[in-house]
């Protein structure tokens, strides 16, 4: 039996996943934790060769544990905008610069302020590539100047998978504002931008996601457990990566993942410009579609926060607060959060605002806390969707995967608050089963990409929206909404001009 490997390196770790096209399911699954590093407040530093180091173990005890079989290709997903400096051989020049960094707010905000065609398909976000190569051209001089290459997470892995240094389609169409209808770098942009040496740092040939790159090396090899003519497919970005198996990528279909942030991920057969929604980006996952991002920073994890680190519950103690607040009715604590803990991606796309909770009073508890705290994650959900909508963009399917799945206040609130069903899918592989996928196309498999993903697509379970809650959530958004505009200017070091020009839905 010949399997396809699945690779998804998320921020704790790497899972790696054996998938069989014939029965359509993941027979294994192994995973490797690695650790994320704080040097100062707001950035976040992980070392490549942990990543390295991760994926051997998760390799060799997934071979180990399924009896040792053929696999005929390989696949990775990472996370986006973790940005590698690295020499020619691939050797790091200091640690990368994880997607949660925030150090580079300047320099986002500079870009937000130029004016050229590819800026309008997304790269001022301050999680983005480029600004972080502007931060360290400006702050680490020496290290900019020394690295050859300036990559992601996945352009780092597959070099050492192949030794080839390649660029997935997906991540620099989304994250470095590469033209692929010309199929060019922007360098005027990079120059515009003060970084006219980052063209040639990046890697040079770009390749589709479900595209062959080649077969793995010696090292690599003997790294992971595997034959050398295992083929490595291109994959790129976790979570855009999951739409191949979660089937949505029909026009009004979205992939909705909760977890520690949120992202929600739909294409459109034809260009649509949303203000504060991150694109669209023509043909970055699939040919002829464009692609457009919305999302949250801070969600489960500020859950988290409140249960674990203000609350000093353990995991039985917040599962028990969950079921306290429950039993609380939409919008019945009087309170009113706003869920910018670590700032806005959409549709404000302000690094520095800030969460807020107001209305406390004395006579509150901390159940009261947490059910306003889901509630602002849900609006915030909400807001993106209206933000669509605004623009006549009708979504009509949600797909629905992560780690709010184990939270049923999060999960009914969300559905409560966008007024739209989800298709809730039970695991957490959709990544692993779309880079098996890309990996199935890439093989020839497959005639395209689309073609592998509706061959992969996994099937969830319906949960719907009360009607009576969703009524209640439509009031309380216009009021998260006018308290954001209310906030924001005490938060903001600059105010976004979004805050002011984002409006509900007629």
């Amino acid at each position: 039996m010949s399997l396809l490997l699945g690779l998804d390196f998320g921020t704790g770790g790497v899972r790696a996943g054996l998938y069989d096209l014939h029965s359509h399911k993941l027979v294994q699954v192994a995973q490797a934790p690695y650790a994320t590093h704080y040097p100062q407040l707001g950035w976040a530093e992980q070392a490549p060769e942990d990543w390295w180091a991760a994926l051997g173990q998760a390799c060799r005890q997934l071979m180990a544990q399924a009896g040792h079989p053929k696999v005929s290709a390989v696949c990775v997903a990472t996370t986006a905008s973790t940005v590698v400096a690295a020499n020619a051989s691939g050797e790091p020049l200091r640690p990368a610069l994880l997607w949660m960094d925030c150090r580079a707010g300047e320099e986002s905000a500079y870009t937000a302020q130029v004016r050229h065609p590819m800026i309008n398909h997304g790269g001022d976000a301050v999680e983005w590539l480029v600004p972080k190569a502007m931060w360290l051209a400006r702050h680490e001089p020496a290290v900019y100047a020394s690295a050859q290459r300036l990559c992601e997470a996945v352009d780092w892995l597959n070099f050492r998978l192949t030794g080839r240094w390649v660029a997935s389609r997906l991540n620099a169409s989304c994250k470095w504002n590469y033209d692929t209808q010309r199929e060019r770098f922007p360098l005027e942009l990079y120059e515009q931008l003060g970084v006219p040496e980052l063209g040639a740092k990046l890697p040079q040939e770009v390749i589709p996601v479900g595209g062959p790159i080649g077969p793995l090396c010696a090292d690599a090899a003997r790294h992971l457990g595997l034959s050398r003519d295992t083929l490595v497919a291109q994959g790129g970005i976790d979570a855009h990566v999951a739409m191949l198996s979660a089937g949505t990528t029909g026009a009004g279909e979205l992939l909705f993942i909760g977890g520690t942030s949120v992202v929600q991920l739909m294409h459109t057969p034809q260009r649509i410009d949303v203000p504060g929604i991150w694109g669209p980006y023509p043909n970055a996952l699939l040919d002829g579609q464009w692609l457009m991002e919305g999302g949250q920073v801070s969600a489960g994890s500020i859950l988290h926060w409140l249960a674990h680190s203000m609350f000093g519950l353990d995991a039985a103690g917040h599962q028990a607060l969950i079921r306290e607040a429950q039993a609380l009715r939409p919008g019945s604590t009087g309170l009113l959060v706003l869920d910018y803990w670590m700032g806005n991606r959409t549709p404000y796309r302000a690094p520095d605002m800030r969460g807020a909770i107001l209305g406390l009073s004395l006579n509150h508890g901390r159940q009261d806390l947490y059910r306003a705290s889901v509630e602002a994650i849900a609006l915030g959900s909400a807001n993106v969707f209206e933000t669509w909508r605004g623009q006549g963009i009708d979504i009509t399917r949600v797909v629905a995967a992560g780690g709010f799945q184990n939270n049923p206040l999060w999960l009914q609130a969300t559905v409560d608050a966008t007024g739209v069903p989800f298709e809730m899918v039970s695991h957490d592989n959709l990544t692993l089963i779309g880079t098996a996928a890309a990996a199935a196309c890439a093989l020839g498999l497959f005639g395209t990409l689309q073609d592998a993903a509706t061959a992969c697509t996994t099937q969830g379970t319906l949960i719907e929206p009360d009607p009576a809650a969703h009524d209640c959530y439509v009031e309380l958004l216009a009021r998260y909404r006018q308290a954001t505009e209310s906030v924001a200017p005490i938060t903001c070091r600059s105010l976004p001009a979004a805050v002011s020009t984002v409006r509900p839905a007629a």
